[in-house]
């Protein structure tokens, strides 16, 4: 049987992952056969000792299709493509072709690895928040994946975009990509505001449900903490249209939103925010970097291809 090579779990090295051989994918009729060229490191990727030995880990890739799908959906084979799929750290991939889209030659392949994750999370629930025009907008872990993807899409909205971070340094650059305030925790934030994504979960959610305006929306869509959120009596009672809590997963029909973040990419209205880069065989030493905060924006690393 033919293999790949793919970044495994292993509970018995560093960092809990490793190079290895995983078989080669066999696609059903509606997935084409990507040959990766990047994939990209998320939050949700460092955690190894959830999942089986052997599992192949990340959802981000980029490439090229190898073979178009069967049923003579999608992408034709040659076509630079972007994927979101489970076990995306192969070299080779067998993806529905509605978790795909097109990557014109004007855009970095490595740039378009770092959009699946961060860049659906962004988009889709800054969407749920309906119309951003002059809204106030909080986004907490601004300097992460996720949170400078959504000051972007936030400031292009025409949202107000106050982005919260952990460290006065981390917020550098947050400005040139649309923040319109930028503070540390949330010390400084004033008024009410009308939406929160909060990335961070813990003690500070609880802090940041208290900033909601009347009618206001907090998206729960990351929690980088890892503490328990502790709300105090009577703290989500407030008189005037109600506050909202939600919860974030949809990772369905990716396909149209993936095309909208590569278009928005490719025409200089939003940067990938690659902080960090390197072979994938270091991707033990990415997610250590990413889960000390060492890292401002994605980690991308590029796949060697050996068949």
């Amino acid at each position: 049987m033919m293999s790949v090579r793919a970044v495994i779990v292993d509970p018995d090295t560093p960092g809990g992952m490793r190079l290895g051989e995983v078989p080669d994918p066999r696609p059903l009729p509606h997935q084409a056969l990507v040959d990766v060229h990047h994939v990209s490191v998320n939050h949700g990727d460092l955690r190894t000792g959830v999942r089986p030995a052997g599992t192949v880990l990340g959802c981000d890739a980029s490439g090229v299709v190898a073979e178009a799908a069967a049923d003579g959906t999608g992408p034709a084979a040659g076509t630079r493509v972007v994927a979101f799929t489970v076990g995306a750290w192969a070299g080779r991939l067998a993806v529905d072709t509605g978790a795909l889209a097109e990557a014109p030659p004007s855009v970095d392949l490595a740039d378009v690895a770092a959009l699946p994750l961060a860049g659906l999370t962004a988009l889709r629930t800054l969407r749920a928040g309906g119309l951003l025009l002059d809204r106030r907008v909080l986004i907490t872990g601004a300097s992460g994946g996720v949170g400078r993807m959504a000051v972007q899409l936030a400031a292009l909205g025409g949202a107000r975009v106050i982005a919260s971070v952990g460290a006065k340094a981390r917020g550098e650059g947050l400005g040139e990509l649309g923040a319109h305030q930028v503070v540390v925790g949330l010390d400084g934030v004033g008024e009410p505001v009308d939406l929160i994504l909060d990335t961070v979960g813990g003690p500070q959610l609880v802090e940041a449900w208290g900033l909601l305006a009347p009618g206001g929306q907090l998206q729960s869509i990351g929690w980088a903490s890892g503490e328990p959120a502790v709300f105090p009596p009577y703290s989500t009672f407030a008189l005037g249209p109600a506050r909202t809590l939600r919860s974030f997963g949809d990772a369905a029909d990716v396909g149209a939103d993936l095309a909208t973040l590569v278009r928005l990419l490719a025409e200089g209205k939003i940067t990938a925010g690659v902080g960090w880069r390197g072979p994938w065989d270091r991707a033990a030493e990415a997610a250590q970097a990413l889960s000390e905060r060492r890292v401002t924006g994605k980690a991308v690393l590029d796949v060697a291809i050996r068949r």
